[in-house]
């Protein structure tokens, strides 16, 4: 186990998706992040996408990885998730038109998304199927909630109402005006606003990982400054038994070496 994997097997589930989140935190991913974030609806449809994907691909690539030779491993991967894509795009197509329009070509996309592609490199063909399907499971809702953060903000600012349509029947399921008219901020309408949001949300994952890397180190620091107090108390008190010891050692020995000079003047005498 490398140190990376190390740290990251320390760390909680949600922590993790945190501090290793694809958009805000390994920017991977980034296009359809600022292209389809004007929606929350958005945001689910393609989260939804992302995560099916990433979790069939990594425990395909994991269940292939040791009998594909590495000279084509890429093209076998890229050809399971252009497979894995297109049946997605097909079920969306069939049952989500309205946010299969509203995707557009992102759904297609999403074959090219580093996020995929790297997981199944980086992780999957190295993991078991189990452990595969939990990294593309946390991946993807990383990923999932991080459009929909993005899009809660965008779509709040930008119109002032935040609402909800139901993907599968085209019917808005909720909607609140938050904002009063007149007082949005059409900005974040705009990938001007998408480019802002971005920007903020991943200055707050670089704030929250510098925070927890300089708690970690400090830990760290005073694990090891305990340690080494432990160690020099440990040998103080070993040193001092040995003195004592000593001290003990020439105490029993002074008995016998005493009665010596008599005994030699009694010789002597006689």
């Amino acid at each position: 186990m490398t140190a990376i994997e190390n740290k990251e097997a320390k760390m909680g589930f949600f922590k993790e998706m945190i501090y290793n989140n694809p958009v805000f935190g390994l920017y991977l991913g980034i296009c359809s992040a600022l292209a389809i974030t004007t929606t929350i609806t958005n945001a689910i449809g393609m989260g939804m996408a992302v995560i099916v994907v990433l979790v069939m691909s990594n425990i395909l690539v994991s269940l292939i990885a040791p009998i594909t030779p590495d000279e084509i491993h890429i093209p076998v991967y890229i050809v399971i998730i252009a497979s894995l894509v297109t049946i997605v795009g097909m079920v969306m197509q069939a049952y989500m038109p309205s946010l299969y329009s509203s995707l557009g070509a992102f759904i297609d996309l999403i074959v090219v998304n580093c996020i995929i592609l790297g997981r199944a490199e980086a992780f999957a063909c190295n993991h078991n199927p189990a452990e595969s399907a939990r990294d593309g499971l946390m991946m993807g809702l990383s990923y999932t909630f991080s459009v929909l953060a993005m899009s809660l903000i965008r779509q709040v600012l930008g119109t002032g109402v935040l609402s909800f349509t139901n993907p599968f029947t085209s019917l808005e399921v909720f909607a609140f005006r938050i904002i009063p008219k007149g007082y949005e901020i059409g900005v974040f309408t705009t990938q001007t606003g998408s480019f802002l949001t971005f920007a903020v949300l991943a200055a707050l994952v670089a704030a929250y990982k510098n925070a927890n890397d300089r708690k970690v180190a400090e830990a760290e620091k005073a694990r090891k400054v305990a340690a080494a107090k432990a160690a020099a108390e440990a040998k103080k008190a070993a040193a001092a038994k040995a003195a004592a010891a000593k001290a003990e050692a020439v105490k029993a020995e002074a008995p016998k070496a005493a009665p010596a000079p008599a005994a030699k003047a009694e010789e002597v005498k006689a």
